[in-house]
């Protein structure tokens, strides 16, 4: 193994909707500031399309409605990790009319802690994330749960 990708980070991925094809940009400085400042690594952006039909149609940069961002900036973004096959995975999570951006980055804030933890023999083995509705709905079961035994109301 390189030791360029000993000392790689984790790499994530993820897809965002836009219900109604509707892209403000809005995050877009958002995620040029976590690059910035070094917490991730953005190794490909892509968008897509998905039509009423269910034809999956890729997005140029200059395609996507910026919302006012020059989205140039993130023209090379693009490192080979992200292949059709993915991109068609990542389009069956998305809604007919809908588009969606798909990112693919490393988390660099975690890059030194994964670098001592391959160093030391220590391997992952299973990752996830814990959806916000989950988060929301345990938080609500658990107040509930201490409401009905206190007798309190919130």
């Amino acid at each position: 193994m390189s030791d360029d990708l000993l000392e790689t980070g984790p790499i994530d991925f993820l897809v965002v909707e836009f219900p109604g094809n509707r892209m403000t940009g809005e995050g877009l400085p958002l995620l040029l500031d976590l690059e910035d400042r070094g917490i991730i690594r953005i190794l490909d952006l892509a968008f897509i399309r998905k039509e009423l039909d269910g034809t999956v149609v890729g997005l140029s940069m200059s395609e996507v409605e910026d919302g006012g961002l020059d989205i140039t900036l993130f023209q090379g973004a693009s490192s080979g990790l992200l292949d059709d096959e993915d991109v068609a995975e990542a389009a069956s999570a998305v809604e007919p009319g809908c588009s969606a951006g798909i990112l693919v980055y490393e988390n660099r804030w975690a890059a030194p802690f994964a670098a001592a933890l391959r160093r030391g023999g220590a391997q992952l083995v299973a990752s996830g994330r814990i959806p916000i509705n989950a988060i929301l709905a345990a938080l609500d079961a658990d107040e509930a749960s201490v409401q009905a035994t206190t007798g309190e109301e919130s």
